[in-house]
């Protein structure tokens, strides 16, 4: 099976230029010494439709991994988590309570803080980590190994 992957970072800074896209970057670097295929990074300012629209387009005719970096916090335009829930058909909230749990296990305690959903859009599994690069490589640390056994079964493998 071939692992492919997209990567959305949700960030005013980024996209107006003030801030480096730390945690996109690092996500891109680690999947793809993971073997996953990055077919598409994109940037886009935080807001409901700006995430809803981007991961609607991502997911659309894609099988794979998707994961979003931002967000997903207490700030007010941190709204990641309900653009993602416009996109997304099924929510897996074991997926995001797993990194929360992770998370706080690292001593920090700020999984509580993290508002990110998961769930799936056709073949598509979409995930929303934190914005910090070092969140969001904990929080896909997490999701990896069981990505490609959910990609599969999105696929249609594994009937029961």
């Amino acid at each position: 099976m071939s692992l492919r992957a997209k990567v959305l970072t949700v960030s005013d800074g980024v996209v107006h230029g003030t801030r480096v896209d730390k945690s996109g970057a690092a996500l891109v670097e680690r999947l793809g010494a993971e073997g996953y295929e990055i077919v598409d990074h994109r940037v886009v300012a935080d807001g409901v439709d700006t995430v809803a629209e981007a991961l609607i387009a991502m997911s659309d005719d894609f099988a794979g991994l998707i994961v979003s970096t931002g967000g997903t916090g207490f700030g007010p335009r941190d709204l990641t988590p309900e653009g993602t829930r416009v996109a997304i058909v099924r929510e897996a909230p074991g997926i995001v309570e797993a990194i929360r749990r992770a998370s706080d296990e690292g001593g920090r305690g700020f999984g509580m803080l993290s508002r990110a959903v998961a769930g799936t859009r056709g073949e598509a599994l979409i995930c929303n980590l934190p914005g910090s690069a070092s969140g969001a490589l904990e929080g896909l640390d997490v999701l990896l190994p069981i990505a490609p056994h959910a990609l599969d079964l999105l696929a249609g493998g594994h009937p029961h």
